[in-house]
């Protein structure tokens, strides 16, 4: 019987939560102010974690940081492994998350709808006034 709350979970639970530990307190790179861990999952065997990261401003270019992170990626490892202690610490890979970014353009795409929608209720409903007074009259 599986168990309810695998291993790769809870070391991926942990992972994003050192790691955002980390980058608040350890890391003095520039690039890496306003980067935050949003996920990570970790593959069966632990040996290799895809690290999703995002920034504050959502149009920000990604590539600074993930310069940054492939330097202090090995810095990252060893302080995981001390914090965790776990002995084998997975290999850790540094991906750019764009949720944020689509949820920033679905909002945009919602509030442009909204807005034009807004614009022919009001036009529909004062050709209804100017149609309604003339069969008054």
């Amino acid at each position: 019987m599986p168990r309810e709350y695998p291993r790769k979970l809870r070391v991926a639970v942990e992972l994003q939560r050192v790691l955002n530990d980390l980058l608040l307190s350890d890391i003095k790179d520039p690039r890496l102010r306003g980067i935050s861990v949003s996920a990570v999952e970790v593959s069966r065997d632990a040996s290799v974690a895809k690290v999703y990261f995002s920034t504050l401003l959502p149009d920000a270019d990604p590539k600074p940081a993930m310069a940054a992170f492939d330097k202090a990626g090995g810095f990252l490892r060893s302080r995981i492994g001390k914090l965790l202690r776990i002995r084998h610490v997975p290999e850790l890979r540094f991906t750019p998350d764009e949720a944020a970014k689509r949820g920033f353009e679905i909002t945009q795409l919602i509030d442009s709808i909204g807005s034009s929608h807004n614009s022919l209720t009001e036009t529909s409903y004062e050709q209804g006034l100017t149609s309604t007074q003339k069969t008054l009259k």
